[in-house]
């Protein structure tokens, strides 16, 4: 078993982090469950992952990224309107999430507003645009499994933890 003592391609890392935008709102935290995901992988924004490699346990980093290195630049394309009789008599509240069939498959918008029997839909990532503010500490590093590194991503304490 190789000893993985600092971030790098193909280990497993635990952080604890804490999101937050430019005026200082928390975004997302993992208030105390470390996060897990594999290094080299994609499974973080490119911005963060690249900024971690090399860092070791017990390390803190403050790391701002920008949004091509994150979720891309805002798209105004992805933001349309809908009728609403095709929301089956349900009532859509702007800032509801919903998942909706595209021909690309499903994807997820969130409501803007509703009027006029039309509601207006951003399937943008919501942080989209937004530059991101992480505070990391690195918490652990192992190697991956092999299984880990076939399938792409860390396998939790109850064998498939799913984050995304």
């Amino acid at each position: 078993m190789m000893v993985a003592d600092t971030v790098s391609q193909d280990t497993v890392v635990s952080m604890n982090y804490t999101l937050t935008d430019t005026k200082g709102n928390v975004l997302d935290a993992s208030q105390g469950e470390p996060m897990e995901y594999l290094q080299g992988h994609h499974n973080i924004i490119p911005g963060l992952e690249n900024a971690l490699e090399g860092l070791k346990p017990g390390d803190r980093k403050q790391v701002t990224v920008q949004p091509d290195e994150a979720y891309g630049k805002h798209n105004p394309e992805l933001v349309f309107a809908l009728p609403l009789d095709q929301f089956g008599g349900q009532t859509p509240q702007a800032g509801m999430m919903v998942q909706l069939q595209s021909p690309e498959g499903d994807m997820m918008a969130t409501i803007v507003k509703v009027e006029n029997n039309e509601v207006m839909l951003d399937a943008n990532h919501p942080l989209a645009g937004q530059i991101l503010n992480f505070e990391v500490e690195i918490v652990g590093i192992r190697p991956a499994s092999t299984e880990e590194l076939s399938h792409g991503h860390p396998h939790g304490p109850d064998g498939h933890g799913h984050h995304h």
